[in-house]
């Protein structure tokens, strides 16, 4: 994986094959960052990424100048990796090993940006539940917005919150405001 944009532009970062991990790629990262680049200042953002695996989505917010990033997984490894990344980089990071839905109920963070990357398995119900939790608890920020990243197969249209949804290849971002 690489980083995108930001003062970290072309990194590559070279994730242990062991992880249980299946990372955003490139071409759909960057895309979705152009959607918030323009919604956005970066540098002002508190960011939760949520199933955060390699990290990927966290070092491209921190790249771009986010100050604040909470990056939940429930694997140890995961969470080490980010962790070792996160140093060796000063990165503005910080990891919560935790079962995400465990997280958004005990949590009291609130974001501006609550990015979610779970398995692709995960069933529609899982994601609503993902939704319900976050509305449910008010855990985004004045004009902050939940993204779930999910299977092109997956439509999450019909769920409370929902305002667009991006597809690029099998990778598809639905927006929840």
């Amino acid at each position: 994986m690489r980083i995108v944009s930001g003062t970290l532009k072309g990194k590559r970062i070279i994730a242990p094959k062991k992880l249980p991990v299946r990372p955003t790629t490139d071409f759909a990262k960057e895309a979705l960052f152009n959607i918030l680049n323009n919604q956005y200042h970066f540098s002002a953002l508190k960011v939760i990424d949520l199933f955060s695996g390699t990290g990927n989505i966290s070092y491209e917010f921190a790249s771009r100048g986010a100050e604040e990033i909470i990056a939940v997984d429930g694997h140890f490894e995961c969470v080490k990796f980010i962790n070792k990344i996160s140093q060796e980089l000063d990165l503005p990071i910080r990891t919560v090993k935790s079962d995400v839905f465990k997280y958004l109920k005990a949590t009291g963070e609130k974001a501006h940006i609550i990015f979610a990357d779970p398995p692709y398995n995960f069933e529609e119900d899982s994601l609503q539940q993902i939704v319900d939790t976050v509305f449910s608890r008010e855990l985004l920020l004045e004009g902050g917005s939940l993204i779930i990243e999910h299977h092109k197969k997956i439509d999450l249209s019909s769920l409370d919150h929902f305002s667009e949804v991006r597809k690029y290849g099998n990778s598809v971002f639905s927006f929840f405001e």
